[in-house]
């Protein structure tokens, strides 16, 4: 199975009635160098400037973005091309919010969604392995958590690969 790590970047709280800005995925693997990262164009006037400025984008400049529906076409060719096995696998920091809006954009835009319908958390993936939920994994990346996705992505998919190669997490990259 391939692993995918995600994150995204939202101007407001749900998909519809807000905007996904920009997401990143990082194919799972030693290198970490197989990356996509996508910019679309909001689809709603609605925004919350707090939730936006949290991407570092100005409203002007989402305006300019890419048309959402050849983004996630494109991040699907993406996906196809580095799923070696069987259905790509979805995991993500925050699972509950990156999911909502990927799973949303995939239907909404394309009619289906390449991942199925499952995701993987990374927090509650340590806490179990740790057996205590008041822990947290972020001590475990190494690239800096910039609310950039391709880098909070990164940063991800080093806790996830430390915690395979140095903690015994058994999954099969």
């Amino acid at each position: 199975m391939s692993y995918f790590m995600v994150d995204i970047e939202a101007d407001g709280p749900i998909p519809g009635n807000y905007s996904m800005i920009s997401f990143g995925a990082v194919l799972v693997d030693k290198d970490l160098n197989k990356t996509f990262y996508g910019r679309l164009k909001p689809i709603s006037d609605q925004f919350d400037p707090k939730a936006l400025a949290v991407s570092g984008f100005s409203r002007e400049e989402t305006m300019q973005f890419d048309d959402p529906a050849k983004v996630m076409l494109d991040f699907k060719y993406w996906l196809n091309k580095y799923s070696f096995t069987s259905s790509p696998m979805f995991i993500s920091d925050n699972n509950g919010f990156d999911w909502m809006f990927i799973n949303w954009y995939f239907h909404h835009f394309l009619g289906n969604n390449p991942f199925g319908f499952s995701s993987t958390n990374l927090g509650s993936l340590y806490k179990g392995m740790v057996k205590d939920t008041k822990q947290n994994f972020k001590h475990l990346r190494r690239t800096r958590h910039s609310h950039h996705p391709v880098d909070d992505a990164k940063g991800n998919a080093e806790a996830l690969l430390f915690m395979i190669d140095e903690m015994g997490l058994k999954i099969t990259l």
